[in-house]
């Protein structure tokens, strides 16, 4: 593992760029354009790269991606541009003009192969699983090494994963959760901070933490109505600098919880609308 040196909120201690395998090499996550850091992957592989994989188009994971191709020519591996695999719900809201905040897409991210959920890659001494694990983006892939899943940014141990729709999507999420749970693999990598050892503890705590939060939202538009970035004030008991993060939290929570009947917008979905409480009771009767 190499890391780059991109600390930041978001990031925590930098961005975690893995090299697997040894007469050919395989990158997860070129990371940010940094050629430091490209320089330092160039390095430690000693001119063997064969694969350039990519968890997600977010800038701090793909944008070293020209620097390392034009320096290897090794093939670049992904799900597809940083709008694929977009829910149809988020599809909608994009449309609409919902721009996302956050880490920032790279819009200029296009794989040389796309990758769908259950391909494999093998190189000499490795193989890895390509799993689709949309959340954090709707483009984002896992992959699997044998017991261990190199994550990206769906699973952290330091912190919660930023959900901002249109590309964040809140039931994505929680079935990208279940999936890696499903798998019980015997270690997760992150792409940022620390390895976790204990993966279904960590599975298990953070969707407690995200049911919560919807337990928090309705609480809160049950005294008044507010918009996210209002309710994220009222919740959120963090510096005012995480504030926007937690604003575009609360509002994948929100179209959650509207999809389920649940909230409602005050006129047209927007990132700054007011919400309240429905004022009819959810149908549940579709489970």
């Amino acid at each position: 593992m190499i890391r780059a040196d991109n600390p930041s909120a978001l990031t925590g201690p930098g961005t975690n760029s893995f090299l697997i395998g040894e007469s050919e090499v395989a990158v997860i996550d070129p990371g940010p354009d940094d050629p430091a850091h490209v320089q330092a992957i160039l390095d430690a592989a000693e001119g063997r790269i064969s694969h350039i994989l990519v968890t997600h188009p977010h800038l701090d994971h793909s944008a070293g991606v020209p620097r390392l191709a034009a320096a290897t020519g090794a093939p670049v591996f992904g799900f597809g541009p940083a709008d694929a695999g977009r829910s149809p719900i988020m599809r909608r809201l994009a449309e609409t003009g919902l721009v996302a905040g956050g880490e920032g897409a790279d819009r200029a991210f296009i794989p040389d192969v796309t990758l769908a959920d259950g391909d494999r890659l093998s190189g000499a001494g490795w193989k890895i699983e390509a799993l689709h694990t949309p959340g954090h983006m709707g483009s984002h892939l896992a992959f699997r090494l044998g017991e261990a899943v190199f994550c990206g940014d769906l699973v952290m141990g330091w912190s919660t994963t930023l959900i901002s729709p249109p590309d964040g999507d809140l039931v994505d999420y929680f079935r990208s959760l279940d999936r890696l749970a499903g798998l019980a693999p015997a270690v997760l990598y992150p792409a940022h901070g620390d390895p976790i050892d204990a993966p279904l503890p960590r599975l298990a705590e953070l969707a407690a933490h995200r049911r919560l939060r919807s337990t928090q939202i309705l609480s809160a538009l049950d005294e008044a109505p507010g918009t996210a970035a209002e309710l994220a004030a009222r919740i959120y008991d963090i510096a005012p600098g995480l504030l926007p993060a937690a604003t575009r939290n609360v509002l994948t929570h929100l179209i959650a919880l509207s999809d389920l009947g649940a909230v409602a917008p005050l006129g047209v979905l927007s990132a700054d609308a007011r919400w309240q409480r429905s004022l009819a009771p959810p149908d549940v009767t579709t489970g």
